[in-house]
């Protein structure tokens, strides 16, 4: 019997991400100063490395730049960074994905607002950091309603999310949150592109026997989509390549999804379906 080969209906490249590429191919082209960005444009290592070839340098701290093209990564920067590029007079390409600018905003706002500020995602990420840059000193970053015990909650909070958070997570710490503040305001700010993408993925991993996430290990969409897929009970690889497939892994499995982090270009998308395609049954 030969194997089917499908592909998540909502699967790679999101809006945000194709946006800050297409920025920064527009300035690689079009001028003559050198062009950085600050840590990588997205979190995909191979697009990352493709782009350095092509003249983008990524960079940790804006110490070693005097001069030039800054390119605000798609994750967005924390406010004082961004302050400290106008200072030193580096032409600042701002390609934050417009979701993430939107989470900032209102971050702001909740903090002028006089609310406690709760972030639902990882504290770590940079999109986080770059929040986190927007709100006043008693924010909370939470991962988990677990990570909610012990801690001071404000009367009045404020709630919203990195973009590309569960749904599920969301809602649980948002319920948990309304049991013990007396005010609270919730701004669902999870990208609709990560939701239809992580239902899709759903929907597919629990019509195959074993499913195949493509996108980079610093990619916290990606290794969402793997968890939701394994979640369901389904074999769940996360690769960033097709070399990655081993035959063993798709031994006796007839049914094989495919799905890709917000970061993956098609090219990587196609890649992967043709190694699954060329394994002998």
């Amino acid at each position: 019997m030969k194997r089917s080969v499908q592909i998540a209906e909502q699967a790679g490249y999101c809006f945000g991400v194709r946006r800050a590429l297409d920025m920064v191919k527009e300035h690689l082209t079009g001028h003559d100063k050198r062009v950085y960005s600050l840590g990588p444009i997205i979190h995909n290592p191979q697009v990352v490395e493709e782009f350095r070839k092509r003249g983008l340098t990524p960079v940790e701290s804006l110490a070693s730049v005097s001069e030039g093209v800054l390119v605000i990564r798609s994750h967005g920067v924390e406010k004082e960074l961004l302050e400290e590029a106008h200072r030193k007079g580096l032409e600042v390409v701002d390609a934050t994905c417009p979701f993430v600018k939107n989470a900032q905003r209102l971050a702001r706002q909740l903090s002028e607002d006089g609310y406690q500020v709760l972030i639902v995602g990882e504290e770590a990420h940079p999109e986080v950091k770059g929040i986190l840059s927007y709100c006043g000193e008693n924010t909370l970053v939470v991962s988990s309603v677990e990570h909610l015990e012990g801690k001071a909650i404000s009367p009045k909070a404020g709630i919203l999310a990195q973009t590309t958070q569960s749904q599920e997570r969301f809602i649980k710490i948002v319920h948990a949150v309304l049991l013990v503040a007396y005010e609270c305001r919730v701004f669902n700010t999870i990208c609709n592109a990560t939701l239809a993408r992580q239902t899709a993925a759903v929907e597919l991993a629990g019509a195959v026997d074993v499913m195949f996430v493509i996108g980079g290990r610093n990619s916290a969409n990606t290794a969402r989509l793997a968890e939701l897929c394994r979640a369901g009970g389904t074999t769940t690889y996360h690769i960033e390549t097709a070399d990655e497939i081993m035959p063993e892994m798709v031994s006796g499995k007839q049914r094989i999804g495919i799905t890709a982090g917000a970061s993956t270009p098609s090219t990587h998308i196609e890649a992967v379906q043709k190694r699954l395609e060329q394994i002998d049954g």
